[in-house]
């Protein structure tokens, strides 16, 4: 999920600086301006105030988020409301989303951004129809200030996790300034009893930042990973690998989660259309599916590794969003491996 950002944009960019050819590479991810300011903060206060987890959130540390062996729990299935972002353009659609939601049997969501809403007037409304916001894309904060409010907020929610959902840079010393940043910011979410977590697109993968060394590289290495977990989207990691020539992608994949020292405490989970995508979908080889229309092969990559939370997405929805939210449900419902 870009949330105001283009994955697609970032990852065709990179690419194209080591000189890599057009052909092949995705359109149409999302639509959305790039590049996040890198304004840094000098250690944050202590806030006050108790972080949460929903009444079925687990401890942190304890367990990986799955039900018998081989299946994902139903309470353990959420959705980037990122996703249906064209479906709720107004307090009414927002309240008519949420029922679906509910209705379909989510019991979870990842939150982009609050609407009209407060954070306690959204909560009221999620709380109505037993659905717990247990996590949040939140931006590297500009100040103290914006930090404080950032965690106020996700503390209203009794959030378990904050995400930063998307950096952007060729230049190394933007990366290292923000993993201290994140490191920071991660010290002072942990005061409240919050998760904090950096969520991966595909270029973090392929930009070379000297030497071979990409962000990839610097986050897993400078991150403290006491303080910071990771949340792998799995599509853009597949992709990852598909983009820098990896002989097998869902390899790739795999190792991008289980070579680093951090926790992986959460996925992305969305597809990935392959070749027939065109004759019998009407979309574009490499882009965005909803779940099980793609070809990525999600019981090898969660018997590879269980997190505590499955998180539904599609920032481009094959249909409509709706239909992404109900096809994401069932799909890892029934799933085993």
């Amino acid at each position: 999920m870009c949330f105001g950002h283009d994955g697609d944009l970032a990852l065709r960019e990179s690419l194209e600086k080591k000189g890599a050819s057009r052909r092949g590479l995705m359109r149409g991810a999302v639509a959305g301006t790039a590049g996040v300011a890198a304004l840094g903060i000098a250690g944050p206060a202590s806030a006050g105030g108790k972080g949460g987890k929903g009444p079925k959130g687990p401890k942190p540390g304890h367990g990986h988020g799955h039900g018998r062996r081989g299946e994902v729990a139903q309470d353990r299935i959420s959705i980037q409301l990122y996703t249906l972002r064209d479906a709720m353009t107004s307090d009414s659609n927002v309240k008519l989303m949420l029922d679906q939601l509910a209705k379909f049997g989510y019991e979870r969501v990842e939150r982009a951004g609050l609407y009209t809403y407060t954070a306690a007037q959204l909560k009221r409304e999620l709380d109505a129809r037993g659905i717990w916001a247990s996590s949040s894309h939140e931006g590297i904060s500009e100040s103290t200030a914006a930090l404080n409010k950032k965690l106020d907020d996700a503390s209203t929610f009794r959030q378990k996790y904050v995400v930063v959902p998307y950096l952007n840079s060729d230049k190394l010393s933007d990366w290292q300034r923000w993993a201290e940043q994140m490191n920071v910011e991660a010290a002072a979410a942990k005061r409240r009893g919050i998760r904090y977590g950096y969520h991966n697109h595909a270029h973090e993968f392929t930009i070379d930042l000297g030497g071979g060394r990409t962000p990839w590289d610097v986050l897993t290495s400078e991150l403290d990973r006491k303080l910071v977990h990771l949340e792998v989207d799995l599509y853009w990691a597949y992709t990852g690998g598909v983009e820098t020539g990896a002989a097998d992608p869902l390899q790739f994949a795999k190792d991008a989660v289980k070579s680093s020292r951090h926790q992986v405490l959460q996925y992305h989970v969305k597809d990935r259309h392959g070749a027939d995508a065109a004759a019998l979908y009407n979309q574009t080889p490499g882009d965005m599916a909803d779940l099980g229309l793609g070809v990525i092969d999600f019981p090898a990559l969660f018997k590879n590794h269980q997190v505590e939370e499955y998180i539904v997405e599609n920032d481009t929805p094959d249909f409509a969003p709706a239909a992404t939210a109900s096809a994401g449900f069932r799909y890892l419902q029934g799933l085993e491996f």
